[in-house]
């Protein structure tokens, strides 16, 4: 499981699953990229992982200003490639076919899809060219099952899970896996500040393990499947829900 000598960049690292992921990672080794558009959450943390020596690249920006996130990108690889990428940054517009509004339907395929296309065809072909190189996209469990009034939010995860298939069959014989994982509901301050407890509880009693996850404990199968000892597995979409939605 160790990750030194790798290079990984992280999307939406400032809170959450994300910025589980970035001390997951910190504490295996690896060299950090953290992108997320919220100044204070991400310098906190990158000052927070920087005193226990780990080398981190910073990058406030909003990720669907594709031309700014390439001439990011264009300064961060100048040091050498980026080998590692975790496609987690994402936002929610709810609302059912009636209700939600094609803007924002496009907004939450941009972010969920649209981005991480874009930084898989500007990282990729390093990956294939070094063969080695890990892709980890954080999906949701919804993206297998729908979610009632989270249409556009389910679409997106779901195409994640396509797009993470597709890309691993191109991608294979180069030594390069893709993988995605699927969060159940997990605890992150989103869904501590803004969902009401009733939609907590009832997620809860359709959960078998009867809890929501930690974020710590989908940055650890994050990291897992970046690290050699996932070195065969590709392709996959791999529930991480306590059981909610078998």
């Amino acid at each position: 499981m160790d990750l030194k000598g790798h290079k990984a960049l992280i999307t939406g690292a400032g809170q959450g699953i994300g910025r589980a992921c970035a001390e997951v990672f910190a504490s295996r080794g690896a060299d950090l990229v953290l992108l997320d558009k919220n100044p204070a959450t991400l310098n906190a943390l990158a000052e927070k992982l920087t005193e226990k020596g780990i080398r981190i690249t910073v990058g406030v920006l909003d990720l669907t200003d594709l031309d700014l996130l390439g001439s990011e990108l264009e300064k961060m690889t100048r040091d050498g490639i980026i080998d590692i990428l975790i496609n987690n940054a994402g936002f929610d517009r709810p609302g059912t076919s009636e209700k939600i509004s094609i803007d924002g339907f496009q907004a939450v395929l941009g972010i969920h899809l649209t981005v991480p296309l874009f930084l898989i065809k500007a990282l990729l072909p390093d990956m294939r060219s070094a063969k080695w190189g890990r892709i980890i996209n954080v999906s949701s469990i919804y993206g297998l099952t729908g979610g009632k009034g989270e249409l556009a939010y389910s679409a997106a995860k779901a195409g994640l899970i396509g797009l993470t298939k597709s890309v691993a069959k191109e991608c294979g014989k180069d030594g390069v896996t893709v993988n995605a994982v699927l969060p159940g509901l997990t605890r992150t301050p989103t869904i501590e500040e803004f969902m009401g407890n009733k939609y907590k509880e009832a997620m809860i009693a359709e959960t078998p393990l009867g809890r929501m996850a930690e974020a710590e404990e989908i940055g650890k199968v994050v990291a897992f499947l970046a690290s050699d000892d996932a070195s065969f597995i590709t392709g996959v979409a791999l529930p991480v829900s306590g059981g909610w939605g078998i």
